[in-house]
């Protein structure tokens, strides 16, 4: 299946006459023989998918897929891609992350360029598919938390036909929105092409652009309006664009403790970035203060990772704030990166619980979301997530340190590869083209543990998962 996705390339190598059809040509032949090779001996199983099996497959759907990714950009002439290059930007955008080791990408071939947005929309459809359908039956993932009190698909935990239903409204909906989304650029100014691959790359939360600019290329606050309405929509959990579409009606957007405290936070911190901007007097005007201010505040806090201006040398603290922003993320079940707004709710409503039980130790004070208690077992998975995000951040960055690059830089890249994210700052301001090959396979490994939500991995190097 993946292999068709070569296809589309292929009529844009053709419609644009780029020379690079043979490419992906052969592309499509390689990863369509490969895969009738690894199925063909397995074609007449039919047993139900066991829980490890269940991990191994979304293990493997990112791993794999990643990997296959970066045959069409080995093959391409243009760019000549060593094999950490064309692997990095094939996890890069099937992860979501934005982070590049190109640059002129106004030069490239448009059928690559095609490509590496497509990628990214293919790899935000699945993680929305498998955050709320697969992973709450592996019980790993932020959208567990919504089983017990959420209507509609996310109720679903059993590998069932049910799972196919939620896979195929989660489908229209993004579509939908897509498609929504490449029309507002094209009544913003956008031509057609870059129309739909920004779509493609605003919806996924990616942040590729067919620019080196970013969107700082087109200068238009109508163009830049559209992505912002569309990045925060994208990093609202897709079940509650499926319960507004089905039942036409935004009230599970407003009772929802989730959304609420994703706009609170957006809001907020817009709020403190366009007001330090303004008063350190770095933009002359206020218009560019706040379009300036609001773009990057939307792009970076939600993990997209479009620009318009260079974030890294805005004044005092904001480059560091606005990276930090990226921690928490988009909701859980949407597009976006981070550890999820939905984790830090819980984290910062169970830090209120102990400062209550201090004053009153007998108590009885449950961690609530809107009205109800969230059980025990679902905080303690929270926090033993947040430890291991620590642990792994901390043994990351050390490795960036070891290979050479320098507290900042090494701090934001594993910040924008973790957290899904793309810039950074220092010498990943730019992309991620002048480091070396251990950086980049570490940067590999931090863009798949995030994406996966870290325990979906290294639950497969545990000795518990093999024995029998």
């Amino acid at each position: 299946m993946f292999s068709a996705t070569m296809l589309l390339p292929i009529i844009v190598a053709v419609i644009f006459a780029d020379g690079q059809w043979l490419a992906f040509a052969a592309s499509f032949l390689i990863i369509l023989c490969s895969g009738i090779a690894i199925w063909w001996p397995v074609r007449e199983q039919t047993q139900e998918l066991r829980l490890r099996e269940g991990f191994l497959v979304v293990a493997a759907f990112w791993i794999v897929l990643g990997l296959f990714g970066a045959v069409p950009l080995l093959l391409t002439g243009h760019p000549q891609m060593s094999l950490t290059d064309a692997v990095f930007e094939s996890m890069s955008g099937l992860t979501t992350t934005g982070a590049t080791v190109l640059t002129g990408l106004a030069e490239l071939p448009k059928s690559i360029l095609f490509y590496r947005h497509q990628l990214q929309w293919f790899g935000g459809l699945g993680i929305i598919v498998l955050a709320v359908a697969v992973l709450p039956m592996l019980g790993v993932g932020g959208m567990q938390l919504y089983r017990a009190e959420t209507p509609g698909p996310v109720k679903d935990t059993r590998l069932t036909p049910r799972i196919t239903e939620t896979a195929k409204a989660l489908w229209y909906v993004y579509l939908g929105i897509t498609v929504l989304c490449a029309l507002a650029y094209l009544l913003a100014g956008m031509g057609l092409f870059d129309a739909i691959c920004h779509a493609f790359s605003t919806v996924a939360i990616g942040g590729f652009s067919t620019y080196d600019e970013s969107f700082g290329y087109f200068n238009s606050a109508a163009i830049e309006l559209v992505a912002v309405v569309f990045m925060f929509i994208a990093g609202i959990n897709f079940s509650l664009h499926f319960l507004a579409w089905r039942h036409r009606s935004v009230k599970h957007y407003l009772q929802d403790p989730e959304f609420r405290a994703y706009s609170k936070l957006l809001g907020g911190l817009i709020v403190v970035v366009v007001v330090y901007l303004h008063f350190q007097g770095y933009y002359p005007t206020l218009t560019e203060t706040l379009t300036h201010g609001l773009f990057q505040t939307v792009s970076i806090a939600t993990t997209t990772g479009f620009t318009t201006a260079d974030f890294a040398v805005w004044p005092g603290v904001l480059p560091v704030l606005l990276i930090f922003s990226s921690f928490v993320g988009g909701c859980a079940g949407s597009t976006a990166g981070g550890i999820k707004v939905i984790r830090w709710l819980l984290m910062y409503r169970q830090g209120l619980r102990e400062v209550q039980r201090l004053v009153h130790p007998s108590a009885e004070v449950p961690v609530k979301l809107g009205s109800k208690a969230v059980p025990h077992r679902v905080v303690d998975a929270v926090w033993g997530f947040f430890a291991v995000y620590v642990v792994v951040f901390s043994v990351l960055l050390l490795v960036l340190v070891a290979a050479g690059l320098d507290q900042v830089s090494a701090f934001s890249a594993v910040a924008a590869t973790l957290n899904n994210l793309g810039p950074g700052l220092g010498e990943v301001a730019s992309g991620f083209g002048g480091v070396g090959a251990i950086e980049k396979w570490a940067a590999v490994c931090a863009m798949l543990l995030g994406r996966l939500e870290i325990f979906t991995l290294l639950v497969l190097i545990t000795p518990t998962f093999w024995r029998p």
